[in-house]
């Protein structure tokens, strides 16, 4: 990917940066249109894969770097869009208002990406590759990234500027969650052969590592800590460091009691993630099945 850390800047990233910062740009129409061309070459290389809002780097501490010239540009396209109605092809009954600059994207079988019919939705500006299979009803938005042999099931969500790896799992209700704002903040990432089990979240730039499996209904942000039974650690996100969920770590809704006060008088107890045990053959036998499916 590209190294905007290095002398090599992108050729778009300057341009990007001035009119994200461009006080003309609501009155300035001369201003507006160079904009708008800046906005659209970027939308483009986010839909081809090859610009993204986040991506891997062995240098960084976390293995990820933000792209946040990437996230002002998707910014930016808001912020130069206007409202249009729009209707469904063949359904004229159902009618959309939106921003122009991020209208549904359309595939061809060409693309190699299976929609199914029943309600799904791409959001222009976001790269699904080749071998992706979108289940109804499900969403992805603007910014994200969605890598090759991955389901995205019914009802699943994946937020804008989300990261998902190859062959990741998004099982049905599971969300994504999105982080666009602040531009330097880390989106989520799932990392390749990751299953996330049904009604899971995953929010605020948590890292799901290589091969781990979300058993359904967990939750993950930044103020869940995890309780990582194996290694007997507590796993936590800091004011600089997000929640990571190690490679091939098995994570199931756990519960923690509470200790003190009037919720130890009344036996009460607190929602806790719990790590119960690393991949191996049996849970790698227990997911075959998404292989099945594809």
């Amino acid at each position: 990917m590209l190294d905007l850390n290095s002398m090599n800047v992108h050729p778009l990233q300057r341009t990007i940066e001035h009119y994200f910062s461009h006080p003309e740009l609501a009155t300035d129409f001369t201003v507006q249109a160079k904009a708008l061309e800046a906005f659209f070459a970027l939308r483009t290389a986010l839909e081809a894969g090859e610009l993204r809002s986040a991506e891997p780097d062995a240098a960084s501490a976390i293995g990820w770097r933000v792209n946040a010239w990437v996230k002002q540009g998707i910014l930016l396209g808001f912020r130069l869009g206007v409202l249009v109605e729009s209707t469904s092809e063949g359904q004229g009954t159902l009618s959309f208002v939106d921003k122009n600059t991020y209208p549904a994207r359309r595939f061809t079988a060409g693309d190699g990406v299976r929609v199914v019919p029943g309600g799904s939705s791409v959001r222009a500006g976001a790269f699904v590759a080749r071998s992706v299979v979108c289940m109804p009803p499900m969403y992805i938005n603007a910014g994200a990234y969605v890598d090759e042999g991955t389901m995205v099931d019914s009802h699943a969500l994946v937020g804008s500027c989300a990261q998902i790896g190859k062959r990741v799992h998004l099982s049905a209700a599971a969300q994504i969650g999105g982080v666009l704002e602040p531009v330097n903040a880390s989106p989520v990432v799932i990392e390749d052969d990751v299953l996330v089990g049904g009604n899971t979240g995953v929010y605020e730039g948590t890292i799901v590592r290589r091969g781990a499996v979300l058993a359904p209904g967990t939750i993950l942000t930044r103020g869940t800590p995890v309780f990582d039974l194996v290694s007997g650690e507590v796993l936590r996100a800091s004011a600089d460091w997000p929640l990571i969920i190690p490679e091939g770590a098995v994570v199931v809704p756990g519960s923690r009691a509470v200790t003190r006060g009037k919720g130890a008088d009344w036996g009460l107890s607190l929602y806790a993630p719990v790590i119960v045990k690393y991949r191996d053959e049996k849970t790698d036998l227990s997911t075959a099945l998404e292989e099945l499916l594809r």
